[in-house]
């Protein structure tokens, strides 16, 4: 019901994402998630495959993220939206319930776990072109992006 909402979507923590899913690595995940029948999470070795196909991780964030400023902040670093996946920084919500970054980060679960029990998610930044894929605390809120099946 906010402006953020109509614009950014929900952020969603991970338990939440997964709406009581087993975690998957596989590719594809065949985790639905909140994703609607069709769709689904992608995992960690999805977004690895993704990064790889648009040229290795120092440049898929700028052929991820939105051209311009309208929601990243300046400079946008690299923005192309080459893949047409057209990334919004919508920031992120943390572990003690602040919503902080928006316009800076982007971030978006995966559907894989590590060893340590964090999740799988990719990370863009407003000051960079690289996409970053690593494991963060499963109680930060991200956004989402369902893959068709």
């Amino acid at each position: 019901a906010t402006v953020n909402y109509n614009t950014y979507g929900v952020l969603y923590n991970w338990t939440a994402a997964m709406n009581g899913a087993s975690p998957s690595n596989a590719n594809p995940s065949r985790v639905q998630g909140v994703c609607p029948t069709g769709w689904h999470l992608p995992s960690r070795n999805e977004w690895d495959q993704l990064v790889d196909y648009l040229g290795g991780d120092s440049i898929a964030g700028g052929k991820l993220k939105e051209t311009g400023n309208l929601h990243w902040n300046n400079p946008n670093a690299g923005a192309t939206n080459e893949s047409w996946f057209t990334a919004f920084a919508g920031g992120y919500r943390n572990d003690a319930g602040s919503f902080i970054n928006k316009g800076a980060i982007g971030s978006w679960w995966g559907s894989s776990t590590d060893v340590k029990g964090n999740a799988a998610a990719l990370s863009l930044s407003y000051s960079s072109s690289v996409a970053n894929i690593y494991y963060a605390n499963k109680a930060f809120g991200f956004s989402i992006r369902c893959v068709k099946n």
